[in-house]
């Protein structure tokens, strides 16, 4: 078995628990290929039992075959993985050294648990569709998708943006407001849910569309099938605009055509045997806990 560890940055804080992953990984004979950078940081405080190698990016997956992605992090760690793994199809699974983690819920204290199931293969596979964008023109070069969110939102400052959308074509609504959030399920417990968006189930076959401080206090999140073609026109004070895909960026004009549909492909993601999303919102979210008298 070979896999792809992935993290974005190194807190020492966390050294025993990347020194359990990688003693876990060698107990089981997994081979492991790690991200340059973090490699590079792992260097001198990391003790490895076996030779590690290199991970670039993408084309990697082209050359050599991987079974996993694990991430070390949270769930935006999980984000930027994807943006490597594309349409290869490796499954992710997040071990979670962040803080809420709704994508990441294997907790740092589960790590050699985890890994043995993985090497009994002892899991499931989820499937978490994407968001793609069309835009003319082209925006985020070789990746204008997303697995959380697709939003466009006003600059710094700047006052309140009109967004007329169109769902397939037809005139749905304007948005007077500081931005609009088009949320995958997935993303439905991201920033759509900090902005009073409903949590959708993995595999509900939804859009979310969540204002963002929106002017008309009648406009709501609204649910659509994720079959549907969402374009955009958008207009304000301001001459340019943010359009973002998770935590990427690009800066928009009124001239800009936008539209977002259902992406190609899915990201795979790890469910541990006693893991479900139930568990995860009941968990992350303390529900079914009573709390007032602790």
């Amino acid at each position: 078995m070979q896999v792809v560890v992935y993290s974005q940055y190194l807190k020492e804080g966390d050294l025993p628990y990347v020194q359990e992953l990688f003693d876990a990984l060698a107990a089981h004979g997994i081979v492991a290929y790690v991200n340059a950078p973090y490699l590079q940081e792992l260097a001198g405080k990391i003790k490895f039992k076996t030779n590690v190698g290199a991970f670039e990016g993408y084309l990697d997956f082209k050359v050599r075959e991987f079974d996993f992605v694990i991430t070390l992090g949270g769930d935006g760690t999980i984000l930027a993985a994807a943006t490597h793994i594309r349409d290869m199809g490796v499954p992710i699974m997040g071990i979670n050294l962040g803080r809420l983690g709704f994508l990441a819920t294997v907790g740092k204290e589960q790590i050699a648990w985890a890994i043995s199931l993985l090497a009994r293969n002892e899991y499931s596979i989820g499937h978490r569709s994407t968001i793609q964008l069309e835009s003319e023109p082209a925006l985020f070069e070789e990746i204008p998708y997303a697995l959380n969110d697709f939003t466009i939102l006003k600059r710094d400052t700047t006052s309140m943006i009109t967004i007329h959308t169109f769902v397939n074509g037809a005139y749905l609504n304007t948005y007077w407001a500081d931005g609009l959030i088009v949320a995958t399920p997935t993303g439905s417990t991201g920033y759509s849910l900090s902005c009073g968006g409903p949590i959708v189930f993995p595999d509900s076959n939804n859009f979310v569309l969540t204002p963002v401080a929106p002017h008309n206090l009648n406009v709501r999140p609204l649910v659509i099938a994720d079959s549907a073609t969402i374009s955009f026109e958008v207009e304000g004070r301001a001459e340019n605009f943010l359009c973002t895909l998770d935590s990427r960026h690009e800066i928009i004009a009124s001239e800009n055509k936008i539209a977002v549909r259902k992406g190609d492909f899915s990201i795979k993601v790890v469910q541990l045997l006693d893991d479900s999303f139930l568990d995860t919102i009941r968990k992350k979210l303390g529900w079914g806990v009573d709390l007032r008298n602790h």
